[in-house]
């Protein structure tokens, strides 16, 4: 061949190809297909429709209340969603269980989980909530049986449990005895040939709102790392799609329902930045919000709490790829008026009803004022608070309590009397205080005092505010410098100044006791006591002895206890 015959030769090669080119036929790509996701989050053991507030322009005052979610709902909704789209998945995003109130915890929820399970839920991540009594009772709810720390509860609704019926996940909650996740990190579900992977995981920070002994041999790790580093095996795995479920959440000014919200804050911001761009939707939960926001190009998703939202998420897949041309979410309001009871999920909220009804409608005590709510003012101070602290204070007094503080995240509702009755019942009691928290006894000096006031601030715009008994007082500004804003010498127990040198006797639950929700000046707390007494029985007595002594107590405002200057 001749270096002239060369060119000639791949020029009649190059014309046969393209005349091969003109006979074939290109298939065009596969139309994407639509993915159905119905997630809720933070379901706390509600079985019942209970009020829902959001923000309404319609309304007179800006916002709206109702009653909402409950199993009826929420399985009416799923029945309408599923008539769309028999192949959605409905997942949760933790939190189902625990904090719940006693229609389903005098049960160990497991009411709450078999409704779960005719609801065909697919998966969920765990939540803090469903380790409240530890890694070995978790594990029970989600395996089964009746081997339980709560004897008087477990087995006691059925007297066969079978467990959850679907799995939890975290890819960040790890055994300390192996040194392995304690529960898978993720799931594959495969719907219409394509496959979606969800991981899970819990906040990071888990241990400042669970007790130490509920984390008894587990520990956490950083929430988008455990993610991130599963990544190139799911990838491997051939998925198509990859939603991060974190229990983990923030919050927004905007309406639930607003598209794309912009002004989301706190902690799952930064953990949805760092997210490997791999994932394709983060749904969230644990601060109770309900959103529709972009971090970013992420979406991040959140359902409200107590059964009041479901949010549907619409996932366009590119079969063969991981790919997701599109994504549509909106969060679906649990009106029980726009939605038909499911009739099974009816009778079973209904069989709970009729079984509890005869411990929870029991008269226990008269309020001097309704409703008595958990809605604290600029200062940090609510109504509710203030009643809870002082019941506490009260059982301490024997033991020589001179001031109770109370965490707001432990009052789990308001108080309200029925219409036309005159006095509280045990189920409402309990709905506020479910957690049933052994009170304990401790000195603190008083310098440790003000340390322990100031660490209500974690950042500038977070504010834990602790409710204080009566007697106690103290004032803060906000523009003083974070670790500061308590003002110095402005914290007296009755009318007195503290002084620095001096223990005084404090009453809080066992959680905070050991240094929950961040307090960690608790800790230091020296010649401790347990009183052997429930911080719910303790409300209990406190009603009813003051009501004997025809002096109910309680009031619908604060009492001025904690001044926010400016």
């Amino acid at each position: 061949m001749t270096r002239h015959s060369l060119p000639r030769l791949l020029s009649a090669v190059a014309l046969a190809i393209a005349a091969l080119g003109g006979c074939t036929h290109v298939q065009p790509p596969a139309p994407p297909v639509a993915v159905n996701i119905v997630a809720i989050n933070d379901l706390h053991g509600y079985l019942q429709a209970n009020p829902y507030s959001f923000r309404d322009s319609t309304a007179a005052d800006g916002v709206h209340v109702l009653k909402a979610g409950g199993i009826a709902t929420l399985g009416g909704m799923l029945t309408q969603l599923r008539k769309d789209d028999p192949q959605l998945l409905f997942i949760g995003a933790g939190d189902l269980v625990g904090g719940s109130p006693p229609l389903s915890a005098m049960w160990a929820d497991e009411p709450t989980l078999e409704a779960l399970r005719y609801m065909d839920m697919k998966l969920s991540a765990i939540g803090n909530h469903e380790l409240d009594n530890g890694k070995a009772e978790f594990l029970r709810q989600l395996n089964g049986g009746c081997e339980s720390t709560r004897p008087t509860r477990a087995c006691q609704f059925r007297a066969r449990y079978p467990g959850s019926g679907f799995p939890y996940l975290a890819a960040n909650l790890i055994d300390t005895d192996t040194g392995k996740t304690l529960l898978p990190p993720y799931r594959i579900e495969e719907v219409k040939g394509q496959k979606i992977a969800f991981v899970g995981a819990v906040l990071r920070d888990v241990a400042s709102v669970v007790s130490a002994k509920g984390l008894q041999g587990l520990r956490t790790e950083d929430e988008a790392d455990s993610i991130n580093r599963l990544i190139p095996e799911l990838n491997r795995q051939g998925v198509n799609a990859i939603v991060a479920v974190i229990h983990q959440g923030g919050s927004t000014p905007e309406p639930y329902d607003k598209q794309d919200c912009s002004q989301l804050s706190g902690d799952i911001v930064e953990v949805a930045k760092r997210l490997d761009p791999a994932v394709d939707v983060l749904i969230s939960g644990h601060s109770h919000q309900g959103y529709l926001c972009k971090v970013g190009p992420l979406l991040v998703t959140q359902g409200s709490s107590y059964g009041h939202l479901m949010t549907r998420l619409t996932l366009d897949v590119t079969p063969g790829q991981h790919r997701v041309t599109g994504i549509h979410a909106t969060n679906l309001l649990a009106d029980p008026a726009h939605y038909p009871a499911d009739p099974q999920m009816l009778a079973l909220q209904r069989e709970v009803e009729a079984r509890s009804n005869n411990i929870l409608l029991k008269p226990v005590g008269a309020i001097a004022a309704s409703p008595i709510t958990r809605r604290a003012n600029a200062a940090g101070e609510a109504p509710l608070g203030d009643l809870i602290a002082d019941a506490q204070l009260a059982a301490g007094a024997a033991h020589g309590a001179q001031i109770a503080f109370m965490n707001s995240g432990g009052i789990r509702g308001d108080l309200a009397l029925e219409p036309g009755l005159k006095r509280l019942n045990y189920g409402q009691l309990a709905t506020v205080q479910p957690f049933n928290n052994t009170l304990i006894a401790f000195d603190l000096k008083g310098r440790q005092l003000e340390q322990l006031l100031n660490q209500q601030w974690k950042t500038a715009g977070d504010f834990n505010a602790l409710q204080v008994s009566r007697g106690f007082s103290y004032r803060w500004d906000s523009t003083r410098p974070l670790g500061s804003r308590v003002i110095p010498g402005s914290v007296r127990l009755n009318g007195k100044p503290v002084q620095p040198e001096r223990n005084y006797r404090l009453v809080v639950n066992g959680f905070l006791a050991d240094g929950g929700d961040r307090f960690s000046l608790f800790k230091q707390g020296i010649n401790r006591s347990d009183l052997g007494v429930t911080d719910l029985d303790s409300l209990i007595d406190y009603l009813h002895r003051m009501e004997q002594q025809g002096k109910p107590v309680g009031s619908a405002k604060s009492a001025g206890r904690i001044v926010k200057v400016k």
